[in-house]
């Protein structure tokens, strides 16, 4: 070896960590736009119970709660697995290329809606092409505001995620007004609800930007993620829980009303349990860099079990108001976390979209099946209690394999 090799392996430097903004205009403003997308895509289909109850009422009045709730399903299933595709292509391409079509299709998506009549239509326009489109624009955001915050991406995320909660008190409360006290009838209502969706999609796509440079080799996928038992474990545990904790948001209405709360009330009750999970985000996001992020994880989605099976016992206003406060903040707060904990196994920022990605694909199948199960258990056995039980028991089941995948992460059994 030459003297000059030698001097140039003295010299050779390590590979210098990425670098995270933690700030500034441009990654606040991420924020900003993943917050509107938040309370376009997660924020709407929060408020799935009102269609659900509303379709069960009137055009769909012939259909089992388990076949329209395969509307609600359709929509949580293409939500996730839209990021199967989007989370590649925002490495390899940034979010805008992606926001800007996908968001205008979803507005569209709401608008034919508002037209629809028979249960095909509303399975095509409300489920698969809306649903679709809120994928395809959900991940980008999100991994846009991984992509600028490290430290502090549990409170960027945890402020980006309430813009869910915010639209989950404001969608149930206007359409039940909209729908049942006012003479707008379902089209307009619906047309009312797409033209809020369109002015938060134009600030989403003004606002949107991404620091990491794109991923411009190897594939498209990265399966050897999958190798890693923590990025593994961790995604099957949510992927449990979430068979779990969508349940409340279809089907608090509908059991409301089987124990002899009013439709109004009933309807509200999803508005006030997406009041609980705003704080819930808020909260969650500015404790888990003191508490730590798989603690608050763990913590949330274990508290959400209990509340689950509690909720056998609550026959009373009152305690339906209680319960959608409490199962409202501690869902949220683990809603919040759950994308910034999984970005975390990522290697590399110009990754974490894959690794999002690759994710959400994969919870699309709870989306998919976690509500439609609990919905035949209700037709099949006349009563609430097969599905909160179910719900309450694979909430606590994800949650021990979080604490898993933490073991496996750390290398040692106490979760830090």
């Amino acid at each position: 070896m030459d003297n000059n090799s030698e001097k140039a392996l003295e010299n050779a430097q390590p590979p210098k960590p990425p670098a995270f903004a933690e700030g500034g205009l441009k990654a606040w403003s991420a924020v900003a736009a993943c917050w509107c997308v938040m309370f376009n895509t997660f924020g709407y289909i929060n408020a799935f119970g009102i269609y659900q109850a509303y379709y069960k009422q009137t055009f769909l009045s012939n259909e089992s709660d388990s076949n329209i709730s395969w509307i609600g399903s359709l929509q949580v299933f293409f939500m996730f697995a839209g990021g199967l595709v989007a989370g590649p292509l925002m490495d390899r391409y940034g979010p805008k290329i992606i926001l800007i079509p996908c968001s205008t299709l979803f507005v569209l998506s709401v608008m034919l809606t508002s037209l629809c009549r028979e249960y095909y239509q509303f399975m095509l326009a409300q489920g698969v092409l809306g649903g679709l489109m809120n994928g395809l624009s959900y991940t980008p955001a999100v991994t846009a505001v991984n992509q600028y915050f490290f430290k502090r991406r549990p409170l960027a995320m945890g402020i980006a995620s309430s813009g869910s909660s915010l639209a989950g008190i404001i969608f149930p409360i206007a359409l039940n007004r909209m729908l049942n006290q006012s003479s707008l009838g379902f089209g307009w209502s619906v047309r009312v609800v797409g033209f809020i969706i369109l002015a938060m999609s134009v600030i989403a796509c003004i606002t949107i930007s991404s620091p990491a440079p794109h991923r411009k080799s190897g594939t498209l996928f990265l399966p050897k993620a999958w190798k890693n038992k923590s990025y593994a474990t961790q995604n099957i545990g949510i992927f449990i829980i979430m068979w779990g904790a969508f349940v409340p948001f279809f089907y608090i209405p509908g059991y409301a009303i089987s124990i002899g709360i009013g439709v109004d009330l009933s309807n509200y009750l999803i508005a006030i349990l997406n009041a609980g999970s705003l704080f819930g985000r808020l909260l969650g996001g500015a404790l888990s860099n003191k508490v730590g992020r798989s603690n608050m994880l763990v913590i949330s989605s274990t508290v959400c079990g209990v509340l689950l099976l509690s909720w056998l016992a609550i026959k009373s206003h009152g305690g339906m108001i209680v319960f959608s406060l409490l199962f409202g903040f501690y869902s949220g707060m683990f809603i919040g976390l759950f994308p910034a904990q999984i970005a975390m196994t990522a290697p590399q920022p110009n990754m974490i979209g894959c690794y999002v990605g690759m994710a959400m694909g994969f919870f699309g199948i709870a989306g998919l099946t976690g509500t439609p199960i609990t919905g035949a258990m209700v037709n099949n056995y006349g009563s609430y209690t097969a599905s909160i039980i179910f719900a309450g028991v694979v909430c606590l089941v994800g949650s021990a394999l979080l604490i898993l995948a933490r073991y496996f992460a750390s290398g040692t059994k106490l979760i830090a």
